[in-house]
């Protein structure tokens, strides 16, 4: 994402958009993040308030809302799971895909590219730049190049020539002090790297660092994708292995604005079973259900209602989001874009639901189950509830 907690809290206050704004860097606090307007006086993520204001007297200030980075954050992973389930997040605001697999259903890597920048700037009202090369620390340097809000294909035959006349220190992975260290040693430019036997530069600086400098260097780094989520505020984390995803969601914009209650309901219960089939495939159950609604002005809220016990019930998930739904009181209000999301997942191996007096022998699960079954055999949309039939 393009200076992604500045964009995700300017969606709120476009009139700041060409201004110079910090956020966080209070008192004594650290700057969370700049905007380029900010970035351009020196203002950077991690120095301290007093600094960047020195740096940047004029720029406005704002407080960071988590609450929202964590929405945003995890809404953009489900954009890249649309496309691929071969997602590596490495933090909020960044992620690896691998579109190998994707490429006969949605084109080549830059329509892929492009079609994703599409739709996070559509749904979350932010930019994002992509990199695209066949390794790892190509596409992340290919990406931060295309910044901000572009697009930089880096071929394999043309990385050699690209790297070459590059400080050591725009290598992946390369931090401040590993880049003194090597120009110490003469290797300044990732030419003087690459001229090097491996052999001669584990030497220099050490067998595991010279193996890895001389991939990066080459570009011939990791290609396979690390698929276990990181964390991004709570989402997507795993607290251990065998843990489940935090949280699971899905959301959608409407082709035009809808003030209707019916069509956005509509809506919502397509989103639910999606969410609750991925929950019972994944063998999870949640806790939480959250709904989110983008008004007409971009405006965005989100609300959320704890059950008694963990579910991956398809209608319980659905009932929860209506009442939800309905205490907003939208009347007359247009909707652009609705999302449903269950979080605190667990495996649903410990879930024990209770029973409930006078409750039939099958109810919604079984029913869940039967359609899973169905759509395992004939295909997903074969059965379907009754009002998203055409």
């Amino acid at each position: 994402m393009d200076a992604f907690y500045a964009s995700v809290m300017l969606r709120e206050r476009p009139e700041l958009r060409d201004q110079p704004v910090v956020v966080g860097g209070g008192h004594r606090g650290v700057v969370l993040a700049a905007n380029y307007p900010a970035r351009a006086h020196g203002v950077r993520s991690g120095m301290s308030g007093t600094q960047a204001r020195r740096l940047c007297p004029q720029a406005v200030r704002l407080a960071p809302d988590y609450d929202a980075f964590s929405t945003v954050s995890a809404a953009v992973l489900e954009v890249f799971r649309r496309v691929t389930p071969l997602v590596e997040a490495v933090s909020p605001d960044e992620a690896f895909l691998d579109v190998r697999g994707a490429a006969r259903r949605l084109g080549t890597p830059v329509e892929i590219a492009e079609r994703v920048r599409a739709v996070v700037r559509d749904e979350q009202g932010i930019t994002c730049s992509v990199g695209i090369a066949a390794t790892i620390s190509v596409a992340k340097l290919a990406s931060r190049r295309a910044k901000p809000d572009g697009v930089l294909v880096l071929p394999p035959d043309q990385v050699a020539g690209y790297l070459a006349p590059l400080d050591v220190g725009e290598l992946h992975g390369i931090g401040e002090k590993t880049r003194a260290r090597l120009h110490e040693l003469g290797l300044v430019t990732v030419a003087d790297v690459t001229e090097l036997p491996v052999a001669v530069l584990q030497q220099r600086v050490g067998r595991h660092l010279g193996a890895h400098l001389h991939a990066l260097a080459h570009g011939t780094d990791r290609s396979e994708l690390t698929t276990r989520a990181t964390g991004v505020f709570g989402y997507g984390a795993r607290s251990g292995a065998g843990e489940p995803d935090r949280s699971m969601g899905a959301q959608e914009t409407f082709a035009r604005d809808s003030a209707d209650r019916e069509t956005v309901l509509r809506e919502v219960l397509r989103l639910t079973a999606k969410v609750a089939r991925r929950l019972r495939t994944a063998e999870v159950a949640g806790r939480t259900v959250t709904l989110t609604v983008r008004f007409s002005d971009f405006r965005t809220i989100t609300r959320s209602r704890t059950l008694a016990e963990p579910t991956d019930v398809t209608q319980e998930i659905y009932a929860a989001a209506v009442v939800l739904h309905d205490a907003l009181r939208l009347r007359g209000v247009g909707v652009r874009l609705v999302g449903v999301r269950v979080e605190g997942l667990v495996p649903r191996a410990r879930v024990e639901r209770q029973g409930v007096l006078g409750e039939r022998e099958h109810g919604w699960s079984d029913a869940d189950q039967a359609v899973d079954r169905a759509a395992r055999r004939f295909g997903s949309g074969v059965v379907r509830p009754a009002s998203l039939l055409p």
